[in-house]
């Protein structure tokens, strides 16, 4: 016996299509509606679960179109993504492997992995890891990446970079100049270069790079083809970085 379900489902369609502004300009009779709407309702009182499953159905379509979004911004923007000397790095310069990071300092998830990080960039010497300062978490999140971009200029990014992630607790402009200070820079050239044009333009740069990936939370990882959204473990930073090396 053929199942009804798949036609009621219809139904629903066409109940939607019924129901819009544009259907209802058609010359659809009034019985025909109430009827289909009668019967999409009945069915959907009775079988709720339907609704889930096309939410779920909605959702999982929705991922997977970011994601080749993700992979189509990944090919046209490897090397600002790997390459921009406007990003700064760590690592070996010449490694065979480029992870990158995505971060906030005011994010609590990439302060959970900066130990991993240190260890991953310690144990392999062939390893290129890229900053990209992604402050997305309010106004002290961006000073704070003004800051640490226009650290760079003192040759003291990656030792400020730690000192603002190693800090537990709300950031403020106070507190930003106090770890600038802590770790030897001068804080009144600090302030000069922060609004320097390179750093605006470095900080633009990654939020449209953020966007044409598909990132939109912090930590996010890219390394070889793979964007990792969130916060992942060493163990799983070895793993990755190891595939994109077999290639």
């Amino acid at each position: 016996m053929p199942s009804i379900r798949p036609a009621l489902l219809a139904a629903a369609a066409v109940a939607l299509a019924v129901l819009s502004p544009a259907a209802q300009a058609q010359s659809v009779p009034a019985d025909q509606r109430q009827a289909i709407e009668q019967v999409v309702r009945e069915y959907l009182l009775k079988h709720p679960e339907v609704i889930v499953e096309a939410i779920e159905e909605l959702q999982k379509r929705e991922r997977a179109a970011e994601e080749r979004k993700g992979q189509q911004g990944l090919a046209q923007n490897k090397d600002k993504l790997f390459n921009d000397p406007a990003s700064p790095i760590a690592g070996n310069p010449k490694g065979d492997v480029t992870l990158v990071e995505f971060f906030d300092y005011q994010c609590g998830y990439c302060k959970t992995v900066l130990a991993d990080v240190h260890k991953l960039i310690k144990e392999d010497g062939k390893l290129k890891f890229v900053f990209k300062e992604f402050p997305i978490l309010g106004p002290a999140s961006v000073m704070a990446s003004k800051a640490a971009l226009a650290s760079r200029a003192q040759g003291k990014y990656e030792a400020y970079h730690n000192a603002l992630m190693g800090h537990r607790g709300q950031l403020d402009e106070a507190t930003i100049l106090k770890l600038a200070s802590s770790v030897g820079l001068d804080t009144d050239k600090l302030r000069k270069d922060m609004e320097s044009p390179e750093v605006q333009q470095a900080l633009g740069a990654n939020l449209a790079l953020a966007e044409q990936l598909g990132i939109r939370g912090t930590p996010g990882f890219v390394v070889g083809d793979r964007i990792v959204p969130g916060a992942i473990k060493l163990d799983d930073m070895k793993k990755l970085v190891a595939e994109a090396r077999k290639g």
